[in-house]
């Protein structure tokens, strides 16, 4: 989103937080990252009716086509593609109802690894498929997250598996900070006001403000959740 410029950004205590970083070097792991062995590089599409009624050139970043309709294979996939030869052969373990079960059935397929995928018995059978269509091996447990989240637990632990964090990790940070590298390069030379984030976890955000605050860092980073799903 690009508008007349307000006041420059001023919470320095974020930029200089994320800047902090060193120790993580996500700026380093975010350039490294493996996702285009298998993600793509979405467009940057003009919101016409959007931007009209709001009154400022808004783009919308279409993550919608990634093979799996979300960003959340790029996090995915460059966590598993960067696990040592004894953690593939080991296998993977991942929790979840929704996007991030996609990326890692698709990510494991393709690398050819033992995935597990941890889903409540109260997931949306449309969900379910779609994961098994992607090749993914889904087992039911628990009726909510949390004791889907608990199995998943017992088989890193009974059965040596590397889980595979939706949110919580480096590597998948890393993976979707790889969106705010295509957004600067996409719009190298022209005004860039602010970028607003869809978040849950934060994974997405916490990838796409640091490389942001690092590479342009007067561009505000905007993290945006459901009033009623915090």
């Amino acid at each position: 989103v690009d508008k007349t410029p307000l006041e420059a950004d001023t919470n320095p205590g974020f930029g200089a937080n994320v800047r902090g970083l060193g120790h993580n070097n996500y700026l380093g792991k975010i350039l490294n990252a493996r996702v285009y062995e298998l993600a793509r590089e979405t467009p940057l599409q003009h919101a016409a009716n959007l931007s009209a009624q709001l009154q400022n050139r808004v783009l919308l970043k279409r993550e919608d086509m990634q093979p799996v309709f979300s960003f959340k294979i790029r996090g995915a996939y460059n966590k598993i593609a960067q696990l040592s030869r004894e953690q593939l052969a080991a296998g993977i373990v991942a929790c979840s109802a929704g996007n991030h079960a996609q990326g890692v059935a698709l990510s494991a397929v393709h690398l050819g690894i033992d995935a597990v995928i941890i889903m409540p018995t109260a997931t949306p059978a449309i969900k379910v498929n779609a994961v098994r269509k992607l090749g993914g091996n889904v087992v039911l447990h628990g009726s909510n997250y949390d004791e889907a989240a608990a199995e998943a637990m017992r088989r890193v632990a009974q059965e040596g598996r590397t889980l595979i964090h939706p949110f919580d990790d480096p590597l998948v940070i890393a993976g979707q900070g790889t969106i705010a590298m295509e957004i600067l390069k996409q719009t190298t030379g022209k005004p860039l006001h602010a970028i607003f984030v869809c978040c849950g976890g934060g994974g997405m955000l916490a990838g796409i403000a640091a490389y942001v605050k690092r590479v342009r860092p007067g561009v505000l980073v905007i993290g945006v959740e459901a009033e009623d799903a915090a």
